[in-house]
């Protein structure tokens, strides 16, 4: 049975990429904070999945989550968790607070749980998927912006590291995304109408729209795919 590590897959676009892998017959450990999410989304994803509590920000608790793979060759890692941190900017040490939370977020999260299970990634065949942001290629997002650019580059790193070891690296960059938790509290109606008409396509994406380019990723079609940026986003941002 294939293995695949989601991380930030309680909700949103890494619930839904962990969905589609267990329908593809992937087993998938899901990573994330709280229990109560993650036991939820188990249950929906169904009985090919499990979950590790881990705050992945902490380097002492990606340990945990090489323990549930026990041994096993991991054949998919999505890097999904991440958060727009809000802050106070108007002092330096509120500024300098936000943008190291943020970074912390979405951008070591991803490198020490890289990091840890790199050894374990199978060789060849291997699979690492980074979820960043349009926030990373028009701005607007302030230190978000900042980190999920980070992971472009982070990405494309890892992609020339471990080509010769039959690994492949790829960025997704969602656009507009509802049906996640990414705007809780932060979107209002004349928001919302903004940003679906700045797609060519007239509609806000879906956490299955990302999924589905996970899909393709780490199917037998994407592999000749490597140290790219995906950019899924209706058509808001072209062609970079």
């Amino acid at each position: 049975m294939r293995l695949a590590v989601v991380s930030g897959g309680g909700t949103g676009i890494g619930r839904a990429t962990a969905g589609m892998l267990a329908g593809e017959g992937y087993d998938v450990i899901i990573v994330g904070r709280r229990a109560e999410v993650l036991a939820d989304a188990v249950k929906w994803i169904g009985p090919q999945a499990s979950a590790v509590q881990a705050d992945l920000a902490d380097p002492s608790q990606t340990a945990a989550v090489v323990e549930a793979v026990a041994g096993r060759p991991v054949d998919v890692l999505v890097n999904n968790a991440g958060a727009f941190v809000s802050g106070d900017d108007s002092t330096p040490d509120g500024l300098a607070a936000r943008w190291r939370a943020t970074f912390d977020s979405n951008v070591i999260t991803a490198v020490l749980l890289t990091n840890a299970l790199l050894p374990l990634l199978r060789r060849p065949g291997g699979r690492i998927i980074l979820t960043s942001s349009i926030a990373a290629q028009r701005g607007g997002g302030g230190p978000y912006s900042a980190a999920k650019a980070a992971l472009h580059g982070y990405g494309l790193d890892l992609a020339t590291q471990l080509s010769s070891e039959g690994i492949t690296t790829n960025v997704i960059a969602p656009g507009y995304v509802t049906d996640s938790e990414f705007f809780d509290g932060r979107m209002t109606e004349e928001g919302h109408a903004t940003r679906v008409a700045a797609t060519l396509v007239k509609r806000a994406g879906i956490p299955s729209d990302i999924a589905e380019a996970v899909r393709w990723l780490v199917g037998p079609g994407g592999s000749f795919v490597t140290g790219q940026i995906i950019n899924v986003n209706g058509g808001s941002v072209l062609g970079r």
